[in-house]
């Protein structure tokens, strides 16, 4: 009986011959989805279509397999035999393609999931909120902080089994951390559920542990936060976090900063506001005002004339940047506060002033409108 003869690779994947890596990847994670045996039991066409895509995909995806395919066809790449021909144990290059999907990432030939399991794994990262003053963001502080963390236990040194006691080999994986099943036509590696990939059981756990190797602890660190942080200010400590597993590297803490309000300063960036109340005279007359700044008071002239609202800025008395040396400027509004209480004699001088004042809004002047029609005539 002569072979079926094979059908063009990228006819099987369904792309283009000018598809990039990303776009063959998606397609053949549909097709290898689509055509899996444990979605299709018993139905040998979708093995068969499940295996073609698998070999396409083996060969497009390597750039040398797939320049002499694409001159010379499957001549090129293995000769003309059927995807009955396709070796399982090269899918090890899959599994990140379909590590979510029936635990394709532990297939047999290299088991690059199940290795990936067992090797060395950094540790979570863990975040700490951490509530400041207003001053304390503005100038910096040391803060110290105790953060929840684990440790190796110390009564069995990280090791779970009590002292005095060892562990044997799991008799589920023979030792190995591992087991091997078949799963229609592919092995399958799969971490070993009874010893939990060690391949060790514990004979007898710690008793202050109880077979974990490590115990919750509270930690006492010194965080030093920098002048100028704000609402959201994110601070790394590196390798602070939960320890990392067969080994590895600690993961980092986040110390997450919530800043206090002020009751007399508002912050817009690197910069300060506030609002000082002065009397009509001071406005009038032009005077001197003391304003309370994060540094101390400071001396503000207002000229005369000053307007209600007015605004004046006082250079460098504002928020540090963080590492620097650079500050922002205080922004002063002025309120011109009129009096609600008038003695005798303040009421006699200010009478005796409206005499000299020019009137506004006099009624038998002639109105806003007609003076701006003038203007425009």
């Amino acid at each position: 009986m002569n072979p079926v003869p094979k059908r063009d690779y990228y006819e099987v994947l369904g792309v283009g011959r000018d598809a990039g890596e990303p776009e063959l990847k998606s397609a053949y994670r549909k097709a290898a989805l689509q055509h899996h045996p444990d979605r299709n039991p018993d139905n040998r066409e979708a093995e068969e279509k499940f295996k073609e895509a698998a070999e396409a995909y083996s060969v497009l995806s390597d750039a040398q397999k797939r320049a002499a395919y694409d001159r010379f066809g499957h001549q090129a790449v293995g000769g003309a035999a059927g995807p009955q021909g396709f070796d399982p144990n090269q899918f090890t290059d899959f599994g990140d393609i379909l590590g979510d999907f029936f635990g394709l990432g532990d297939l047999l030939g290299g088991s690059a999931g199940g290795r990936r399991r067992s090797r060395a794994q950094r540790g979570e990262d863990v975040r700490y909120d951490l509530e400041i003053s207003f001053e304390d963001a503005m100038f910096g502080k040391s803060v110290e902080i105790q953060v929840p963390n684990l440790k190796a236990c110390d009564r069995c040194h990280g090791k779970g089994a009590e002292p005095g006691t060892g562990s044997s080999a799991c008799a589920t994986c023979h030792g190995k951390g591992e087991v091997v099943f078949q799963q229609s036509f592919l092995s399958i590696r799969r971490t070993c559920g009874n010893c939990g990939g060690s391949g060790q059981v514990i004979k007898t756990p710690c008793t202050e542990c109880r077979g974990q190797g490590v115990k919750q602890v509270q930690r006492k660190l010194q965080v030093n936060i920098p002048a100028g942080v704000d609402n959201g200010t994110r601070m790394r400590l590196s390798q602070e976090g939960r320890p990392g597993a067969n080994g590895g590297p600690p993961g980092d803490l986040y110390v997450v900063l919530t800043v206090n309000d002020h009751p007399f300063f508002e912050r817009q960036e690197n910069n300060l506001h506030c609002s000082i109340p002065v009397n009509f005279a001071q406005a009038a007359l032009g005077s001197e005002i003391q304003v309370p700044t994060l540094d101390g008071s400071y001396t503000l002239k207002i000229p005369e004339g000053t307007q209600n609202g007015a605004q004046f800025r006082v250079k460098g008395r504002g928020v540090h940047h963080v590492n620097s040396h650079a500050r922002g400027d205080l922004f002063v509004h002025v309120q011109v506060k009129t009096p609600v209480r008038l003695t005798k004699d303040q009421r006699k001088l200010l009478e005796q002033l409206r005499e000299t004042l020019p009137v506004e809004n006099d009624p038998s002047e002639k109105g806003l409108f007609d003076k701006v029609k003038d203007y425009f005539l």
